[in-house]
C-alpha cells in the first residue's frame, strides 16, 4: 500500500480513537488526560498496534499542541493580574515551589538519575493541572467559594514560575556550560520582563495592532505570531512554550477573547496529539518497574500539595472546611507535567523518567477528583472538629457563602487546559 494511504489511516483511526475517548471521558464526567496517554501507549513501543508512517506528522502536532497550551493560558492571564498576584501571593508560591518540587528531586536523586533528571521531576511533581482543576471547580459548584480565588492565584502563580523554570530546563538538557545557561536564563527573564511591561503599558494598543473583525484574518495573524514568537525563543534556546505564553499576555480585551473562541478547536485537537505523542515514546512494559515509586510519589505529594492549599487558604483567613477543600483541590497533576517530562524524553536523558512521569500523571490526575470532593469530609470525620470562624471574619461570615469571582478569573482556569 502507498505511504501516503497508510499515513492517512493511521492518522485518521488516531483522530477518531481520540474522539471517541473524549466522548467517553465526556459521560463520565472525567479529564480525557488518562485515556489519550493510554492511547498513546497502545500505539506506541510495545504497544498493541505500533505506529509508522505519521509519527513523524504526529510529533509536529504535538509540538505545535505545547504551543497552543500555552498561548490559550497566556490569554487567561492579563498582565496586571499577573503583577497582582505576585504582590500579593508570592509566599503561597513559595511554599508551594519547596514543599512540591522537593519530593520530585529527592526521589530522582535517590534513584541515582542525577541532577538534571532531579530538576526535572521537580517539575514534574510541582505544577497543578489547572484544566483539571477547573473543571472539578464547576462541577462541584464550588467557582463562587471563599477558597476559590486562593486555589487561582496558586495556579496562576505556577504558570508564571514556568516562564523562568521552563528555560532553566531547557539549557540543562542541552547540556550547556554555567556561562551559557546564565545567558539564556537572563535572556529569558529579560524577555518575559519587557513583554510584561509592554503588556502592562501598551496592552491595548498591540491588541487593537492584531485586532480584526474578521475571524479568518484574526486567527491567521495571532496563530502565525504565536508560531513566530514561538520559533525564535527556541532559536534562543529559549522554550518554545515561554514565548507563546508571553504572546497570549500580551493580547488583552476582545482580541484575547475572540481569539480564544476561534483557537480553542485547534488546541484541544493538537493538545491531545501532544498526549499521545507522549505516549508512544513510553515503552508501556517499562512502566510495571517504576509503579511503586511513582504510587509512592503520588502519595507524599498528596500530602504536601493538601498541606500547600491548607496553609495558603489560612493565611487568607478561609474557614478550617475551605482549607481541606482548598488542599484537596491543588492535587491532579496533568498536561504541564507531562510537558516538562517530554522535553526529559525528547533529550533521552533517563529511560525511566518518562514511564514514571506517565505512571505519576496517571494516578493523580484520576485521584485529583476525588480528593477534591472528600478531602474534607474525611478531615472533619478523623479530627471530629467541628468548624470555626477564623477570628478575622465577622460573625455573619461564618458561612460559605459563595464570593464573587470574576469570569475571566473562574472561566480562564476553566479554558486554561494546562
Amino acid at each position: 500500500m502507498h505511504s501516503s494511504a497508510i499515513f492517512l489511516i493511521e492518522f485518521g483511526a488516531i483522530i477518531l480513537a481520540l474522539g471517541l475517548l473524549g466522548r467517553v471521558a465526556g459521560r463520565l464526567r472525567f479529564s480525557p488526560i488518562p485515556l489519550y496517554l493510554l492511547a498513546g501507549l497502545a500505539f506506541g513501543k510495545g504497544g498493541l498496534l505500533p505506529l509508522g508512517a505519521s509519527e513523524e506528522f504526529v510529533a509536529i502536532g504535538a509540538e505545535i499542541g505545547v504551543i497552543l497550551l500555552l498561548l490559550m493560558l497566556g490569554l487567561e492571564y492579563s498582565a496586571s493580574d499577573l503583577v497582582s498576584n505576585l504582590k500579593t501571593q508570592y509566599p503561597a508560591g513559595l511554599v508551594d515551589a519547596v514543599l512540591n518540587a522537593t519530593p520530585g528531586a529527592v526521589l530522582a536523586l535517590l534513584m541515582g538519575w542525577g541532577p538534571v533528571a532531579a530538576a526535572v521531576l521537580a517539575g514534574v511533581t510541582w505544577v497543578s493541572s489547572s484544566g483539571v482543576i477547573a473543571k472539578v471547580l464547576g462541577d462541584l459548584g464550588r467557582l463562587g467559594n471563599r477558597e476559590t480565588p486562593v486555589i487561582l492565584s496558586i495556579l496562576v502563580l505556577e504558570d508564571l514560575s514556568m516562564a523562568v523554570y521552563l528555560p532553566i530546563i531547557t539549557a540543562l538538557l542541552a547540556g550547556t556550560g554555567l556561562a551559557a545557561g546564565s545567558i539564556t536564563l537572563a535572556i529569558a527573564l529579560g524577555v518575559a520582563g519587557l513583554v510584561l511591561l509592554l503588556a502592562v503599558r501598551y496592552g491595548g494598543h498591540i491588541s487593537r495592532l492584531v485586532s480584526s473583525d474578521d475571524p479568518e484574518r484574526l486567527l491567521l495573524v495571532v496563530l502565525g505570531l504565536t508560531l513566530l514568537v514561538a520559533g525564535l525563543a527556541q532559536q534562543l534556546q529559549v522554550s518554545a512554550a515561554v514565548g507563546a505564553f508571553l504572546v497570549g499576555i500580551a493580547l488583552s480585551g476582545e482580541v484575547a477573547e475572540s481569539a480564544h473562541n476561534l483557537l480553542t478547536p485547534l488546541r484541544d485537537l493538537f493538545a491531545a496529539m501532544f498526549f499521545v505523542f507522549f505516549g508512544l515514546h513510553t515503552n508501556a512494559a517499562d512502566i510495571p518497574p517504576v509503579l511503586l515509586p511513582a504510587l509512592a510519589l503520588a502519595i507524599v505529594t498528596t500530602l504536601t500539595k493538601t498541606a500547600t492549599g491548607y496553609w495558603a487558604a489560612k493565611r487568607a483567613g478561609i474557614s478550617v472546611k475551605g482549607r481541606w477543600r482548598a488542599g484537596g483541590t491543588l492535587v491532579a497533576r496533568g498536561e504541564f507535567s507531562i510537558v516538562i517530562a517530554g522535553l526529559a524524553v525528547t533529550a533521552g536523558i533517563e529511560p525511566s523518567l518518562g514511564p514514571l512521569a506517565t505512571a505519576y500523571v496517571l494516578i493523580l490526575v484520576v485521584a485529583g477528583p476525588l480528593t477534591a470532593r472528600y478531602t474534607e469530609p474525611i478531615a472533619r470525620r478523623l479530627t471530629g472538629h467541628r468548624d470555626t470562624v477564623p477570628a478575622n471574619l465577622a460573625p455573619a461570615q461564618e458561612a460559605e457563602a459563595p464570593v464573587t469571582v470574576t469570569p475571566s478569573a473562574a472561566d480562564g482556569q476553566d479554558r486554561s487546559g494546562r
